[in-house]
């Protein structure tokens, strides 16, 4: 099978796991070639997530690594299995790949929570909304590829809408809510458009208010992912220089602790609601 020339989040992320198991055991990278029967450079290859594994070498690399967490080896039998061509495919070659890997992310996750203190969350945007801000990107995007992230944002949103919709916890700042990107018409629009997001059974939309006294992760905007066991859970950072993926123990421990916190903080989901009511009747 030939080597990938560029694998997605989700490919290096099972290559990782497959590393941290083989090392957890102290099964050298020889030692596990040798009971594969490939050669050792493919092992690293695997290890990188730029060639596929097979369940059965799957299985029993696990097997010899006393792995005996079937639910999390199935796991990551299913992430090792090929898959059709799904819809973020599409914008391959016109979109950055760190976006096709959110969309991904969010089509696999059981659960997610987020925490947006200058933004909405981009699951929960309007068109126009989400239109203001891409305009407001540097240096200037052309109106082609403003065009691109638009349609690929409200398909990513589709994840939220479908029988099978994960849960969805968004904690949002007041600061986010009283942002008035595209004029005062369009922010209207998009706090309506929360409220009635927020009224589906799958959306848990709090507010953290300026009432509060301070909140941790000094305003990052966070993106924790569940997956089908808690060790393939997945923390996405959005940044200036594009998306960051997190996922060792120590990173998921602190960003539920961070997450846990500020859901302390703010206000429950019929408050929250009310708040956003009195904004919507300010504008």
């Amino acid at each position: 099978m030939a080597e990938r020339t560029l694998p997605t989040e989700r490919q290096k992320r099972l290559g990782a796991e497959l590393r941290r198991l083989r090392l957890a055991a102290d099964v050298s990278a020889v030692s596990a070639a040798g009971l594969l029967g490939v050669d050792r450079s493919k092992i690293s290859a695997i290890e990188q997530g730029v060639r596929a594994i097979s369940e059965e070498r799957l299985r029993t690399l696990a097997c010899h690594c006393d792995c005996a967490d079937e639910p999390y080896i199935s796991a990551l039998v299913s992430m090792a299995q090929p898959r059709g061509r799904d819809w973020w495919e599409r914008y391959r070659g016109s979109l950055s790949a760190a976006m096709l890997d959110i969309a991904e992310m969010e089509a696999r996750a059981t659960r997610m929570r987020c925490t947006h203190s200058v933004h909405v969350p981009g699951l929960l945007q309007t068109s126009d909304h989400a239109l203001a801000l891409f305009r407001f990107v540097v240096p200037a995007l052309p109106d082609q590829e403003v065009a691109l992230r638009l349609a690929h944002r409200l398909e990513r949103q589709q994840v939220l809408e479908s029988e099978s919709a994960p849960e969805y916890v968004a904690v949002v700042h007041e600061a986010a809510l009283r942002m008035r990107f595209g004029g005062r018409k369009v922010a209207r629009a998009q706090l309506e458009h929360l409220l009635r997001a927020s009224e589906r059974d799958n959306v848990v939309l709090r507010v953290l208010t300026f009432e509060a006294e301070g909140f941790p992760g000094a305003g990052q905007t966070v993106n924790y992912l569940e997956g089908p066991v808690p060790q393939l859970d997945t923390v996405q950072i959005d940044s200036a220089h594009g998306a960051e993926f997190l996922h060792t123990e120590a990173q998921l421990s602190k960003y539920r602790a961070q997450l846990d916190w500020m859901e302390r903080l703010s206000l429950p989901p019929s408050p929250s609601r009310d708040f956003i009511r009195q904004l919507v009747r300010e504008l």
